[in-house]
């Protein structure tokens, strides 16, 4: 399935390559292990290959997904700001909510996260908690379309907020990734 040098999607992590795949003996059992490093931090981890299924690793995506995620952006919101319970057991849902997706490892998942919030964020102020899980959020999809795109981060993250600047936004708004390279 994975092979070494694949970059990969490690679900709340982010894009990792495969840089080898090591042999370690635990107790009496010799274990197959992919070592991954994380291209965006300064963290390997070894893996089990008999674990890959249940983790929720997968290859990442195409310009085709990146470019229907954007289009998304400027879709809009699916639940209005005056029907989200803001209150502390609110919070509490939505949060389980918004933790699940990021774990989830589908970039759909992240992607409705960050809209949501942002679209919170043109209305009222965001907790701390909200502004965390929108830096994580954020992260993890500029890790995934700077890597799949070619485009800095830098580009990346200016595209992630375009549609956001504005309540108005019109079809000629939205940029269309193609391969920088």
């Amino acid at each position: 399935m994975f092979n070494v040098q694949d970059n990969i999607f490690y679900p709340g992590y982010g894009v990792a390559i495969i840089e080898e795949v090591i042999e370690k003996m635990v107790g009496e059992k010799s274990l197959k292990l992919f070592k991954l490093k994380f291209l965006y931090k300064e963290t390997t981890i070894l893996l089990p290959l008999d674990k890959i299924g249940s983790c929720g690793i997968r290859y990442l995506c195409n310009l085709d997904a990146i470019n229907k995620i954007f289009k998304f952006f400027y879709l809009p919101p699916e639940r209005k700001f005056e029907f989200l319970d803001f209150t502390p057991s609110g919070w509490n849902r939505r949060n389980k909510d918004y933790q699940l997706r990021l774990q989830s490892g589908k970039i759909d998942d992240v992607a409705h996260v960050y809209k949501e919030l942002m679209n919170i964020a043109q209305q009222k102020e965001l907790s701390f908690g909200e502004k965390k899980i929108v830096a994580v959020a954020e992260e993890l999809l500029v890790q995934e379309i700077a890597v799949v795109s070619g485009h800095d981060s830098q580009s990346v993250l200016d595209q992630l907020h375009a549609p956001f600047k504005q309540f108005l936004y019109t079809q000629s708004n939205i940029t269309q990734f193609s391969s920088a390279a």
